[in-house]
């Protein structure tokens, strides 16, 4: 990987944390659904219900969130690569002209 493109790194790095946090909050979602087929009344259940539904919500929003952060981050960098490999390209022809031109004033 040490010769991938940085924009292809920022967004596997992205995709494992996705990863990660999907699974937490399904780890979540099942301990509360758990405790919710325990409650002692309907109340509680209908507590832990909403609970379990909510951080389903919420870490999907989040997910959604870190997946559109990574991948406007990784095509800002590729942007700024091939601006600045072009400005590059721009600049090699300039100092061709200028040795040019002071190899002719040597002369």
């Amino acid at each position: 990987m040490a010769d991938a493109d940085l924009d292809t790194l920022i967004r596997s790095i992205a995709k494992k944390q996705i990863k990660a946090l999907s699974s937490a909050a399904k780890g979540r979602h099942g301990r509360l659904l758990g405790l919710a087929a325990k409650a002692g009344d309907k109340d509680a259940k209908a507590r832990y219900k909403h609970l379990a539904k909510s951080t389903l919500e919420h870490a999907n929003a989040a997910a959604r969130r870190l997946q559109i952060t990574a991948e406007n981050t990784a095509d800002a960098y590729r942007r700024a690569m091939v601006k600045a490999a072009e400005e590059a390209q721009a600049i090699k022809p300039a100092k061709k002209a200028a040795a040019k031109k002071a190899a002719r004033k040597n002369d």
